[in-house]
């Protein structure tokens, strides 16, 4: 049995109130001049009374939760939503919902039962069908592949009406207007209801009917026309306030249809009640929340069985309520030719698209559905378009194809299906007529449909997007990425999440360059990493940033952005850093921009403060070099990387964090341990990259040698350079060429720290027998201009990479030409610079002119007696070695050199040091020798000569019986 119908107490009305028929325009009804906006006098909303028209809402609503059965038709299309066929006439239902609902309006109740209506709104419980039309897409499939796009090509794409709105309305009779008695009689109602307070539900009902009603009286009546100008924010108002006092949380009453009918009503006469000011705006968003935050139909029911109030049928009630705000939605739409009203409905709907209640969602998916669908038949646009936010609408739509509630993914697949036909309409009307770009995106569309079948096209929302991102354009591709990334915060369906990563890595893989804002997209990704817990979908989003970062014409771009967060990294940007998937060809790319980054602020002149892009690269690279994920890369750039990672412990010596340049607000939730420093990235780093590249003996020679402690140390890091480079030259000598090699262009650039650390490392490879077949100009002249520097530690590498380079034959006479120069750098205080001259020194001193070699006599000589044991003895040394490299024809010319030195030798014989004692008493021999001398054995005796007193007298006769004049006695 029907429910029985609701009565409502009676009230003395001020005058009748006429039935809510279409009554028609009269063709010549007066133009009030005025700005209000009027429906032309033959519009179609207002039929005959009682007479079965059918407007162009109602063929818009669909049957999916209506109880009553569709009468079969012969047409069958394709519903994909419920697997099955839907039979329905071609030209509409005689029973249409609108007519239905309407059909009471003027009676008393205005509500009808639930078997008489016919409810195309969203319900929690039923999974009836939709009829989509979807062999329509099929023609898509079917149609030419021709490129030569013209308009009637486009109207021609099925969905896309060619009628023209009046067409579509179907008016059966006329009524004529409303007298001027009623019509006033009408004015003075609202007014009194405008000025006064609603209290019972009737008045309240009364109220909506006459603005319904006047509303018909627009297109002729100057009176009316006015009387809603000068009105309309009170109208505003109090339809504001009647919303708000029905309840948010059950559904007794009618007061909300009858205010979604009134709006309605008005859009049609073109007067927008929702639209325009802040206050309309603020009804639009009351509206929508009080219809789409009701406890779904379930709870409804229960509420009734528990709290019975009046005769209403809870459930009808609903139905035909949400059927109201459906149609009011699309009111706003069949004329809305710059899309306005539909950038205005989205951002109203937009938050419930997304909403965790599972009912919310599936209303506002089905009033979306609905609107997209009204639309797509009634759509004329013209330029310009106002809605820009077609990628947000797209990605969202998308997004619901994959919810894990079926109804819902059926109202998003049917709202995606109308969404297509409409952005193909748009992108023809605004695109470029000489540029190819739509015509090849329209082919590339044909050949993505052919690959799926309509159901597998709106079952996968990965599909859909790659249909969609032929026709966005880079601002509504990155609306899309956006959107999506939303997607990733909805905790409580995991497959919402799984749509998301699908959809833009897809997304991602098809657009290839064509995205814009890119370090706002790597933003957000950074910061929803931390809310993805499942690991198919952290997989897709790092997958993402993999395919941006190996694009050339982002790779600096993400680089930078994913340097500017704290260091060290926390666990979701490192997991990010070591599992990036590139392409092989792509890896080297990569690891050199990221290389360079670090380089570049080696190159800056010294700073107070180190920069903080220096630290985090370091940091980066560690966490790639952990990840091993670009091996080749790694190994292929090893000597780039090893260089700078030691240059970077070179400026990051006894530096705290404070020390660096950290960006402003970076660090604002967290403080910055105290261990955590500079040096210690850079030295972990470089641990990391030997490790990696297999360098594991060079790596267990610097951890036995403290090679590690030397290279930070202030004071010491050119040694623990050293001690590498001499490890990798020993076990390595690919890798160390390559180094070699690498250096040769770099030893000029940047600052001193990175000169010096180049030239530390650059110096010991020189050992290595490759180094012979370096040019003179990248070797002895460079290491002749260190000579000349002004910095200490400059001079003793390059007389340490001379002594090295003096050992091949191949490049002495050109270090032989530096003999002078090198010959002063025995006068310096410092004993490392003192002894290396001397060194070298001893490799020429075979090759020297005369003039040179005794220079050098001299100046050896002058070095007896040193109180620095080392350069004391290897004075004499020198000295020994230039008395045997006299030529015989020159001995004459340094005969009193050579005596002059024998006493202070004799006395040195004597000296407490063992070493110097003995290099006295050979030099003391060689000097002997060259002066044909045979020296008593006393003098090689090693005992002090106070001992044996007697050695003394002889060793004094032999020198005096040469007549030695000079005898010097300490």
């Amino acid at each position: 049995m029907p429910p029985v119908r609701p009565s409502t107490p009676k009230e003395p009305e001020p005058m009748p109130l006429p039935r809510r028929g279409r009554g028609s325009r009269l063709a010549g009804s007066r133009v009030a001049s005025t700005s209000l906006p009027r429906a032309t006098a033959h519009s179609p909303r207002h039929a005959g009374r009682g007479t079965p028209w059918l407007s162009h809402a109602q063929r818009l609503t669909r049957r999916r939760h209506s109880s009553e059965q569709v009468p079969p038709g012969p047409e069958q299309q394709a519903d994909f939503r419920s697997g099955k066929w839907l039979q329905e006439r071609a030209g509409g239902d005689a029973r249409d919902s609108r007519q239905t609902l309407r059909a009471g309006m003027g009676s008393r109740h205005r509500i009808c039962s639930r078997e008489e209506i016919v409810i195309p709104c969203a319900s929690d419980t039923d999974s009836g069908s939709v009829d989509l039309q979807m062999s329509n897409l099929e023609d898509i499939k079917k149609g030419s592949s021709s490129l030569e796009l013209t308009d009637s090509d486009i109207l021609d794409i099925p969905e896309l009406p060619q009628e023209s709105l009046t067409d579509t309305f179907q008016c059966v009779t006329h009524q004529g207007p409303l007298g001027q008695a009623i019509v006033e009689s009408l004015i003075q109602s609202i007014q009194e209801f405008l000025n006064g307070e609603l209290k019972s539900e009737l008045e309240k009902l009364k109220f909506l009917r006459s603005l319904s009603s006047l509303s018909r009286t627009l297109p002729y009546d100057e009176t009316t026309e006015s009387f809603i100008r000068n009105h309309i924010a009170d109208i505003v108002h109090k339809l504001n306030i009647l919303v708000e006092e029905e309840p948010l949380h059950s559904l007794f009453s009618p007061v909300r249809q009858e205010v979604f009918v009134t709006v309605a009503d008005f859009s049609y006469q073109d007067v927008r009640l929702l639209l325009g000011s802040d206050d309309r705006a603020d009804l639009f968003s009351l509206i929508t929340r009080s219809i789409i935050t009701l406890p779904s139909v379930t709870t409804l029911t229960q509420m009734q069985e528990v709290m019975p109030f009046g005769s209403y049928n809870s459930e009808s009630l609903y139905r035909q309520t949400f059927q109201a705000f459906s149609e009011m939605l699309q009111s706003l739409v069949i004329k809305d030719p710059h899309l306005e009203n539909l950038d205005t409905i989205f951002k109203h709907m937009e938050p419930w698209l997304q909403s965790l209640k599972d009912h919310e969602r599936e209303r506002a998916a089905a009033s979306m559905a609905q609107v997209l669908k009204c639309l797509s038949r009634n759509l004329s646009l013209k330029l310009p378009l106002q809605f820009q936010r077609l990628g947000h609408l797209v990605a969202l739509m998308a997004l619901l194809c994959g919810d894990p509630l079926k109804e819902v993914a059926e109202e998003a697949a049917e709202g995606t299906h109308y969404l297509l036909h409409i952005t193909l309409r748009m992108k023809y009307i605004t695109h470029d007529k000489k540029n190819r770009s739509l015509k090849e995106a329209m082919k590339k569309c044909r050949e993505l449909l052919e690959l799926y079948s309509i159901q597998q096209f709106y079952s996968c929302p990965f599909k859909i997007a790659q249909v969609f991102e032929v026709f966005l354009n880079s601002n509504e591709l990155c609306q899309f990425v956006m959107t999506t990334l939303d997607g990733l915060k909805n905790l409580k369906h995991p497959c919402t999440q799984q749509s998301a990563g699908e959809l833009l890595i897809t997304l991602v893989k098809s657009a290839e360059s064509r995205f814009e804002k890119v370090p706002e997209i790597m933003g957000v990704i950074c910061a929803q990493l931390s809310v993805i817990s499942q690991p198919r979908v952290r997989r897709q989003i790092i997958n993402t940033v993999s395919l941006f970062i190996s694009r050339p014409k982002y790779t600096d771009t993400v680089i930078s952005h994913l340097l500017c967060h704290p260091v060290p990294y926390d666990r979701h940007l490192a997991e990010l850093w070591r599992t990036l998937e590139v392409e092989l060809p792509s890896t080297t790319w990569i690891l050199w921009r990221l290389l360079r980054k670090l380089q570049k602020c080696h190159n800056l002149p010294t700073q107070e403060k180190m920069a903080y892009v220096a630290v985090a690269a370091t940091d980066a690279l560690y966490e790639v070099f952990v990840g091993n994920r670009l091996r080749e890369a790694t190994f292929r750039l090893f000597p780039q990387l090893l260089m700078t990672l030691l240059i970077q412990i070179h400026h990051s010596i006894g530096l705290t964090m404070s020390d660096v340049a950290i960006p402003s607000g970076l660090y604002t939730d967290q403080e910055m341990s105290s261990e955590v420093t500079p040096l210690c990235f850079a030295i972990q780093a470089t641990k990391t990259l030997l490790l990696r590249t297999f360098c594991w003996q060079e790596f267990n020679i610097m951890e036995k040698n403290k090679g590690w402690a030397l290279l930070e140390g202030k004071d010491c890091h050119l040694q623990g350079v050293s001690l590498l480079a001499n490890a990798l030259l020993e076990r390595n000598h690919f890798l160390a060429h390559k180094v070699m090699y690498l250096l040769v262009p770099l030893l000029n650039r940047g600052n001193d720290k990175h000169k010096l650390t180049s030239a530390g490392f650059f110096v010991e490879l020189l050992q290595s027998p490759v180094a012979r077949r370096l040019p003179s100009i990248y070797s002895v002249a460079r290491l002749k201009d260190w000579l000349l520097h002004g910095n200490k530690l400059f001079k003793v590498l390059a007389l340490r990479g001379l002594h090295y380079l003096v050992r091949h034959q191949e490049t002495r006479e050109d270090i032989k030409s530096l003999s002078p120069c090198i010959l002063d750098f025995l006068r310096e205080t410092d004993e490392k610079i003192v002894l290396l001259t001397i060194q070298i020194l001893l490799q020429l001193v075979r090759t020297m002119d005369f003039t040179t070699l005794t220079a050098m006599m001299r100046t050896s000589f002058s070095l007896f007696g040193d109180v620095r044991p080392d350069v004391h003895r290897l004075s004499m040394t020198l000295f020994g070695a230039s008395v045997k490299s006299v030529k015989y024809t020159d001995k004459k010319r340094v005969e009193s050199q050579v005596l002059g030195s024998l006493v202070p030798l004799l006395l040195y014989s004597q000296d407490e040091n063992d070493a110097v004692a003995e290099e006295s008493r050979r030099v003391l021999t060689i000097c002997a020798q060259f002066l044909k001398w045979k020296l008593p054995q006393e003098v090689y005796c090693k005992d002090p000569w106070y001992i044996n007193p007697s050695d003394v007298g002889i060793i004094c006769k032999f020198f005096g019986s040469y007549q030695v004049t000079r005898i010097t006695v300490s």
